[in-house]
C-alpha cells in the first residue's frame, strides 16, 4: 500500500509563511506532500477539480490554508470525503476571526476539522495522526517526534529550575 500524500493548498500567496510551518512538520516526518495555490473565489472550478480528483490522486489529506472569508476548506470539503483541516489566517481587519468562522461553521455533512489561527504546525501534525491510522511507520514517528518534545520541556525545566536555585 503506498502512503498517502498530504495537500497543502493556499487561497493565496499571502499565505505562505503559514504553509511553512507546515512543510517544516512534514518534513521532519518525512511525508509526501504538495502545495499548491488555488482560491475558493478566483479559481472555483480548479478547487473543485482538485478535490474531486484527491483520492485518485493518492491524497490522505486536505490542509487548506486561507484567511478572511476562508471558503477554500468549505469548498474542498464540499467536493472529497477525505478529512480537510481548515487553518485560518490571521488578518488585520479582524484578526482572523472571520477565517475562524468560516472554518468552523460548515453546515452537517460538510465536516472541516480546524486549528488555531496561524496553527498551520498543527494542522500538520493532525494530518499525521490521521493518516498514521493505518501506518505503523507514521505512529512510530509521531511516538519519537512527541518524546523529543516531551524531553524538550524537561530540559527547559531544568534549566529554568537551575536558573534561580
Amino acid at each position: 500500500m503506498n502512503a498517502k500524500k498530504i495537500a497543502i493548498v493556499l487561497g493565496s500567496d499571502s499565505d505562505l509563511n503559514i504553509a511553512e510551518k507546515c512543510v517544516k512538520v512534514l518534513k521532519t516526518l518525512g511525508l509526501e506532500f504538495t502545495v499548491n495555490i488555488i482560491s475558493a473565489h478566483r479559481t472555483p472550478e480548479k478547487a473543485r477539480e482538485f478535490a474531486i480528483n484527491a483520492r485518485e490522486n493518492n491524497y490522505g489529506v486536505i490542509i487548506a490554508i486561507a484567511g478572511k472569508s476562508a471558503a477554500l476548506a468549505g469548498v474542498l470539503a464540499a467536493h472529497t470525503r477525505l478529512p480537510v483541516i481548515g487553518v485560518p489566517v490571521m488578518s488585520q481587519d479582524l484578526g482572523g476571526l472571520d477565517a475562524l468562522l468560516s472554518s468552523v461553521q460548515m453546515p452537517p455533512g460538510v465536516p472541516v476539522a480546524c486549528v488555531a489561527i496561524d496553527g498551520g504546525a498543527n494542522a500538520a501534525w493532525l494530518a499525521a495522526r490521521i493518516l498514521s491510522i493505518n501506518n505503523d511507520d507514521l505512529a512510530q514517528k509521531l511516538e519519537i517526534e512527541t518524546q523529543k518534545m516531551s524531553e524538550s520541556v524537561e530540559k527547559k525545566n531544568h534549566d529554568i529550575q537551575a536558573k534561580f536555585l
